[in-house]
């Protein structure tokens, strides 16, 4: 008879014992199902962005170097738990099995081809085989196998979009569904690496709900980031400047929304030291959103109150409810940002 686990995955915790599947060093990859526990062939996982950044920079972007960090780091941890960052990612798989006990009580069958939700630092993992590396895309083909909890959420992949592309939108869609949840009508709004996946999606969130009388304003260093904003009228303003440095970000800012500062603002970058640019752009009173899994909340409360900013800072909850769906409809919504997404992320 299989074995019954707890809901939220203790019983994979390896070491150290006592602590849930994220926080934990080590996980039971072993894929002898719980009768509460779904079995899953994995395709593809799309790699947390903060994550893949700092292991391509450790592998001096070299492909060979970058398999053996993954394969190491899942066969050491159990799972694709990133130490360095802390983050994990996402899977795409196809539903292999599913415990009696989860039976009629959820809306998956064998065959089902699903994203997960969850990140892949609390998820079990066995990767047998790499067979792609998509660097530009923070994605990697695999022949695998992955565990999801019962407490694990996760969404039935869309029938009208690719799955590499349903994919890479469904591993952020807890950023404009925020979004939409953050910003009211009239709202100064800015987008922390609005040129990035991420904060594409959260600028047309944020168009669409602070209206003609606010102000969405894109903050990206390059050129072209800058450029895919503009072109594609993604954003009222656009500012190219270093997020690290805050004192620019600030004087930025506030020549654009003439020393008014912004009602929200939405960090998506994948770099740390980024806090204080967050902070400084944000009126009294304001909100900030820390999205990003760069993000150092001990920097980010410390220095709010090194600078006297009276703020409400939010963490980067990658969950929120209707998330997915909230997320797929952004590129329904936008052809143009979809066209770009499509010559992006479909491989």
């Amino acid at each position: 008879m299989p074995k019954t686990g707890c809901p939220y995955g203790t019983h994979r915790v390896l070491s150290p014992h006592g602590v849930l599947p994220q926080p934990a060093w080590k996980l039971d990859n072993t894929m002898t199902l719980y009768d509460n526990e779904i079995l899953l062939d994995v395709e593809r996982l799309n790699i947390d962005s903060a994550s893949f950044t700092e292991i391509k920079s450790r592998a001096h972007r070299e492909e060979a170097a970058i398999r053996t960090i993954m394969l190491d780091l899942v066969k050491e941890r159990g799972k694709h738990h990133n130490p360095n960052t802390g983050s994990g990612g996402m899977f795409v798989g196809v539903v292999r099995a599913i415990g009696d006990k989860l039976i009629g009580k959820i809306d998956l069958k064998p065959g089902d081809r699903v994203a997960s939700l969850v990140s892949l630092s609390l998820t079990p993992l066995v990767i047998e085989e790499i067979i792609a590396v998509h660097m530009n895309i923070d994605q990697v083909e695999i022949k695998g196998q992955a565990i999801l909890f019962e407490s694990g959420i996760y969404a039935k992949l869309p029938d009208d979009m690719p799955e590499s592309l349903a994919l890479a939108v469904l591993d952020v869609a807890g950023a404009p569904a925020q979004a939409a949840k953050l910003v009211r009508p009239g709202d100064k709004v800015l987008v922390i690496g609005g040129g990035g996946k991420s904060g594409l999606l959260c600028l047309h969130e944020a168009k669409k709900r602070a209206g003609i009388t606010g102000q969405v304003i894109s903050l990206n260093p390059s050129a072209a980031g800058c450029e895919r904003v503009r072109s594609r009228n993604l954003a009222d303003t656009v500012i190219q400047a270093d997020a690290t440095n805050a004192l620019q970000v600030m004087e930025a800012v506030s020549l654009a929304t003439a020393g008014q500062m912004c009602d929200l603002v939405i960090n998506c970058v994948n770099i740390q030291g980024t806090e204080m640019s967050s902070i400084l752009a944000t009126r009294h009173r304001g909100t900030v959103y820390f999205f990003s899994m760069a993000t150092s909340f001990t920097a980010a409360a410390l220095g709010a109150e090194g600078v006297g900013k009276d703020i409400t800072m939010l963490i980067g909850n990658g969950y929120t409810t209707d998330h997915a769906a909230i997320a797929l409809n952004t590129l329904r919504e936008n052809p143009v940002l979809r066209e770009l997404f499509e010559a992006t992320y479909v491989k």
